[in-house]
């Protein structure tokens, strides 16, 4: 069987250059998904794995040095940045940031492709990962991960469609927590509002949730409160 071709998120809030970039890397064997903004990103990123992230710097509302830095801190994706900017400093920032490799526009789409291909080449073989279950058991509740699905027992619990998209972000990663801010942002409630007031909303919507999951939702043991870090979501 012959490998999977490498899937790369492709981030420019121009879209003639996203979509030129886009077909040129289509036509080098590579499966492209495009972005228009960090927020357009993150949405992408919360829900599909990526080989590699071609990133424009100068971009309305969060930039790309900045976006590298806060996805830097939970995920080593590589990233390739782009710019309009050719100075030492520029560089510079975007590589402590987490960057991987940097390239200035204008540049010609061989070279996009050499860099991308030479970043691809020194990531190490994946290791084999543990086969995840497709069902969480949380005491008497069943979710099913891919049908989006809960049942207490035989009965199906009815969930509101925030209540979907929670449990989609924390059965992708049980046992790890997930800070409020990162569950704003994932929950698209971050833009144009106040941060404070939007994590306020998370926890009513933390608090509705344990009713249907927990035994006792005053001490809640599947959907956990980790201090200082956030929610958490443990299984059986």
């Amino acid at each position: 069987m012959s490998d999977p071709m490498p899937h790369l998120l492709v981030v420019d809030d121009d879209e003639r250059i996203r979509d030129l970039l886009t077909r040129y890397l289509k036509r080098s064997g590579f499966l492209i998904s495009g972005a228009r903004d960090a927020g357009h990103a993150r949405r992408l990123l919360a829900g599909l794995e990526f080989d590699l992230i071609v990133l424009d710097v100068m971009m309305p509302g969060e930039d790309g040095i900045s976006l590298t830095r806060s996805l830097r801190e939970r995920m080593q994706t590589p990233i390739l940045l782009l710019t309009a900017r050719d100075e030492a400093k520029d560089r510079i920032a975007g590589l402590e940031a987490g960057a991987d490799d940097y390239l200035a526009k204008p540049f010609e789409p061989k070279e996009l492709l050499l860099r991308i291909n030479a970043i691809l080449r020194r990531m190490p073989d994946a290791e084999p990962v543990a086969q995840k279950p497709k069902v969480l058991t949380l005491g008497r509740v069943r979710y099913d991960i891919d049908r989006g699905e809960m049942r207490d027992g035989e009965d199906i619990v009815r969930l509101t469609g925030t209540e979907v998209q929670l449990m989609r972000i924390f059965s992708a990663s049980p046992g790890e927590p997930i800070s409020r801010t990162r569950l704003v942002e994932e929950l698209g409630r971050g833009a144009g509002k106040d941060g404070q007031a939007q994590e306020r909303a998370v926890d009513v919507q933390i608090t509705r949730l344990r009713r249907k999951i927990e035994d006792d939702p005053k001490q809640p043991r599947y959907l956990q409160t980790v201090r200082g870090e956030g929610y958490m979501l443990v299984h059986d």
